[in-house]
């Protein structure tokens, strides 16, 4: 059985599946399109990458907000309970120690709208990033 979404048209397997119903092709669309309790939380992560990788071209890659340097960089996306930052197994590896007490799967972080963000930490994993992997 599926669920149709009465504003797009589109079906999902679980009824009021979250989605969008126009998919946003900037950054701030992305975050307009949030809650107004999670904007303040997305600008403020974008704010932080912004100023960690400023070289880096703002783009919507695989319906998120991505950092791109001839290829994608660091991504985020807001969920009901976090914001999801994926920049990598890599990265996720590499600052395995100073993400301790976060939950961090490979290539993804899980930052809590409860918890204040580690901002010097976010700009060191964007920066790890950028020269990891800007082309």
């Amino acid at each position: 059985m599926t669920w149709k979404c009465p504003a797009c048209g589109r079906e999902f397997a679980r009824k009021d599946q979250d989605h969008y119903c126009l998919r946003p092709t900037t950054v701030e669309e992305y975050i307009d399109a949030q809650t107004e309790e999670v904007r303040g939380k997305l600008r403020e992560l974008r704010s932080i990458l912004c100023e960690a990788i400023p070289e880096a071209e703002e783009r919507i890659s695989w319906s998120m907000p991505t950092y791109w340097k001839g290829r994608n960089l660091i991504h985020f996306a807001a969920f009901k309970k976090h914001i999801g930052l994926y920049p990598g197994g890599e990265a996720t590896t590499v600052f395995a120690g100073e993400l301790a007490g976060f939950d961090v799967s490979k290539g993804t972080i899980r930052l809590p709208y409860d918890r204040e963000f580690p901002a010097d930490l976010i700009r060191k994993i964007a920066r790890f990033c950028w020269t990891q992997y800007s082309k």
